[in-house]
């Protein structure tokens, strides 16, 4: 018999504002560990010298973390220009030096080659898996390893500050999969004066913002407190990037046993991905066709609230 996992059933999201330091897996570690969830997941790694929003999903919520992940965040960050590290942050070891140091109109034109849909190649200390091993793993070990270029969608980037010669700020909005510091990295190639971050802070991902986030000392200071409860996001706020539609009250039962059911016209045509909800609940994501919802995830009722 599989052993029960202990803990709270609570679901919903607590965003973070994660420090500078810690891993994105040790955040959510101390976040359920503070509220005591069953259950908890992450919405898009950060590297642990990066700071900013890292949205926990707790519980039911968890369900909802590829619509997330797979909606636009905005970055700003620092790049050091003249350098370029084994690892394209400066954590790593200078592997290249130059003496060039760009002007800002030789940034801004480009920066313009980076924007819309481009081919990138993440960097080599990245988790990206090649047969089988993470890609961090293998340079560790002193592999020379070939990472194949990409897709990513680039909506904007800008230069926003230039603190002095060597450094331009920047902030970025692009789509799922995109790493900042293969941005920095092909920007300081393209510049002929190599480049690394040296600082970066993701400012939203999604529907949730660095604004609304908690800090590490707050969690800790409110781990198991009810206080803490009152910080919590819930669950539908991960499906924001999907059109809703409402269920009938005999449609929401037949969806939370798996099967197709019905629901009220609006904002969604034959084929979209949907959630349907019941008086504000989320009740199922699923395919929209007809006048039914045919579900591919479905939510477990809150404690107290009956299938019927």
């Amino acid at each position: 018999m599989a052993r029960k996992r202990k803990g709270r059933d609570i679901s919903g999201w607590l965003v973070v504002d994660k420090p500078a330091g810690p891993t994105s897996t040790a955040m959510v570690n101390k976040v359920r560990w503070a509220l005591q969830a069953k259950k908890a997941g992450h919405a898009g790694t950060l590297d642990p010298e990066a700071t900013g929003v890292l949205a926990v999903a707790l519980g039911e919520a968890t369900k909802t973390v590829p619509f997330v992940t797979d909606a636009l965040k905005a970055y700003r960050f620092a790049v050091r220009f003249g350098q370029a590290t084994n690892t394209d942050d400066a954590e790593g070891e200078v592997i290249a030096q130059s003496d060039a140091r760009p002007s800002d109109e030789e940034i801004k034109e480009a920066l313009g080659s980076f924007i819309g849909d481009i081919m990138q190649v993440p960097p080599k200390f990245s988790a990206v898996k090649i047969d089988g091993q993470r890609a961090y793993k293998l340079a560790r070990d002193g592999e020379d390893v070939e990472i194949a270029a990409r897709p990513l969608w680039v909506e904007e980037l800008v230069l926003t500050d230039r603190p002095d010669a060597g450094t331009a700020v920047l902030e970025m909005t692009c789509g799922k999969g995109g790493y900042v510091r293969a941005i920095a990295r092909d920007l300081g190639a393209a510049l002929g004066c190599h480049g690394h971050v040296t600082w970066l802070r993701r400012l939203w991902s999604g529907p949730f913002d660095v604004e609304d986030g908690v800090t590490l000392e707050q969690v800790e200071a409110l781990a198991q407190d009810p206080a803490l409860d009152a910080h919590l996001l819930p669950l539908e706020v991960g499906l924001s990037e999907l059109p809703e539609l409402r269920s009938t009250p005999d449609g929401a039962a037949k969806l939370r046993n798996g099967n197709p059911g019905m629901v009220h016209p609006g904002d969604a045509e034959y084929g979209d991905e949907c959630w349907a909800s019941l008086d504000g609940r989320a009740v199922a994501v699923g395919i929209y066709k007809a006048g039914m919802l045919h579900p591919s995830r479905v939510f477990v009722a809150p404690q107290g609230e009956g299938s019927q």
